[in-house]
């Protein structure tokens, strides 16, 4: 970033969320210019800055947007760290990857400077890590960021179809070519084209890309005079490729083609420091009302934080979505609003709950209220999965339970009230 302006008023006033500010929001490359100011602050923000966050004293947390380009964040030292994540999720630019975890810090600033080259780039990590994310953070900071970004999923296209996607086609050039297409090459000319998932291209059409990289020319289907193309290449993988040319699926030379410059992008089990500024971007970004952007309580953030994500940050917005349908009004999502894919899984396993139940009955330790805390846990059990079986949509989980929508909000502000079924996190 070009720059962190942080007012004295705020670093008196909040010493502990200002100083991660500067050590962590100040590090990010990719960050927006921020001025960071209090109530206080009779002073405009500095010239140029793009960003304007208002740190106010509130006994719980909120961020409220007060305008274009401005954000209140309201903390306490009981909410400073999730105000933490807040900061880190608003420093950032829409579309950027949020990063406090310093590997993956130290991987953006890996991918600043490569966006500064012409060099191939290849992206390793599993799917749903974001990698596409950093493949557009180097376009836009590249001297081709005025140029197209055309992204291609090698694994989403049939195979016969790959060919004449990347490369064109004549009119005529198949049998269904009733008119002729650019390909994907062409049409990221003076620009950058990801090519995502390539450990799933053919090895016939890995030879076909390795000449079109040397020679800087496509051909398309049907023709037979090569057309110039200036296009710099960004593949993104879930595979080992090294391995992939072991198992001989993946050509060594196209490998090193590629291969200038490697970025690895763990998953987000294994950067716990960024699941919590995830979250909150995501929030920022698919919150109902923009004016009014819900809170994380430290109950959820403990959870997400335990999750161990098998769909990473794809997996994620899945939940952050559910969990804003989940809150409705409320100004706060809880561990209760957050559930997983499966959201029997976030229930204590049932096995175990039945034989403990089982015990009780055998010994005699079992009396009414237990029974009727039975029965709300089967009800909320019921009650969730009907919910996940309808994607979140309350009228239809309604007819689908046989009640009214008023009887099912009522239902959900009881186990919103009291946990039940939504306690842990385990898978």
């Amino acid at each position: 970033m070009t720059g962190l302006v942080i007012s004295d008023t705020a670093k008196k006033n909040h010493p502990g969320l200002t100083a991660y500010a500067a050590r962590v929001a100040g590090s990010l490359p990719g960050a927006a210019d921020i001025h960071i100011v209090t109530p206080q602050d009779a002073v405009p923000p500095a010239k140029g800055a793009r960003r304007l966050i208002e740190l106010h004293d509130c006994e719980h947390g909120a961020i409220l947007p007060i305008g274009k380009d401005k954000l209140r964040i309201a903390t306490s030292p009981r909410t400073e760290r999730a105000a933490h994540a807040a900061l880190i999720a608003a420093s950032v630019r829409p579309g950027d990857p949020v990063a406090a975890d310093s590997g993956t810090i130290a991987m953006l600033h890996l991918a600043d400077r490569v966006a500064q080259s012409e060099i191939p780039v290849v992206i390793e990590g599993p799917t749903g890590t974001g990698k596409e994310v950093i493949a557009r953070y180097i376009h836009n900071r590249s001297s081709r960021a005025d140029g197209p970004f055309i992204a291609l999923n090698c694994a989403a296209v049939p195979e016969s179809m790959l060919e004449a996607m990347l490369f064109g086609h004549r009119k005529g050039a198949f049998t269904g070519a009733s008119e002729a297409a650019e390909g994907f090459f062409r049409a990221a000319d003076k620009g950058t084209l990801l090519l995502d998932e390539l450990g799933e291209m053919p090895l016939g059409l890995q030879a076909k890309l390795l000449r079109v990289l040397q020679e800087g020319e496509v051909v398309p289907l049907g023709a037979t005079k090569p057309i110039p193309v200036d296009v710099r290449i960004i593949a993104c993988t879930n595979r080992d490729l090294r391995r992939e040319i072991e198992d001989g699926r993946f050509r060594e030379d196209l490998y090193f083609r590629l291969n200038v410059f490697s970025l690895q992008l763990e998953a987000l089990r294994v950067r716990t420091d960024d699941i919590a500024p995830i979250a909150f971007a995501m929030l920022l970004r698919h919150a109902p009302d923009p004016a009014r952007i819900p809170w994380l309580h430290s109950s959820a953030l403990a959870k997400l934080e335990r999750h161990s994500w098998p769909g990473n940050v794809r997996e994620m917005e899945n939940v952050i979505r559910r969990a804003l349908v989940m809150a409705g009004p409320d100004e706060q999502i809880t561990a209760q609003h957050i559930l997983f894919d499966n959201a029997v899984r976030a229930i204590p396993d049932e096995h175990t709950r039945t034989e403990a139940l089982a015990a009780e009955i055998r010994l005699g330790r079992i009396g009414k209220s237990r029974l009727t805390e039975v029965a709300r846990q089967s009800e909320a059990k019921a009650i969730l999965q009907a919910l996940a079986d309808n994607g979140g949509n309350r009228q239809s989980t309604a007819r689908t339970l046989g009640i009214s929508e008023r009887t099912l909000r009522y239902r959900l502000a009881e186990m919103r009230d009291a946990g039940l079924a939504m306690a842990g996190g385990a898978r």
